[in-house]
């Protein structure tokens, strides 16, 4: 039996993802963005993905980055865009033309947080959310579209 073929997932980081550890631990934890980039990247390869993450904290940097997804491929693609969630519809049509799965990931409950952080411009076009969740998020994420594309794969 041939083993499975590794597949490739983006972790996208927006804007202040870069101060984890440093911002507000009572919404966003302790860890660093290192620190969840490593827990993402191990949760992922027990899953056969292997990871290539991105931060920016630079709105058409991250568009330019999902334009280079888009045109290179992707098997799957994580993205917690920060505040740019709420407003940003710059980033929703660039993640529009993604055609891997994308799941939109918050550390902290957007849902029960300040009223203009309730809304995402791009969670009509994941097609899995996890929020609240902290970093364990994240894993649940990875597992979602996992199983996501293994069911893909078996039709």
């Amino acid at each position: 039996m041939a083993a499975a073929a590794v597949k490739t997932l983006w972790l996208l980081h927006g804007v202040n993802l870069d101060m984890l550890g440093r911002r507000d631990p009572a919404h966003y934890g302790v860890l660093t963005l290192p620190d969840l980039e490593a827990y993402v990247c191990a949760c992922a390869a027990a899953r056969g993905f292997a990871v290539r993450c991105y931060h920016t904290n630079h709105e058409g940097a991250l568009v330019e980055k999902i334009h280079e997804i888009v045109r290179d491929g992707a098997d799957a693609v994580i993205v917690n865009p920060g505040a740019w969630t709420h407003y940003s519809y710059a980033l929703r049509d660039a993640l529009e033309m993604v055609e891997a799965p994308l799941a939109e990931v918050h550390l902290s409950a957007i849902e029960g947080r300040e009223e203009w952080r309730r809304h995402s411009v791009i969670a009509d076009l994941a097609a899995v959310r996890v929020s609240g969740r902290g970093p364990e998020g994240y894993a649940e994420a990875v597992a979602a579209l996992a199983d996501l594309i293994a069911r893909e794969d078996r039709r």
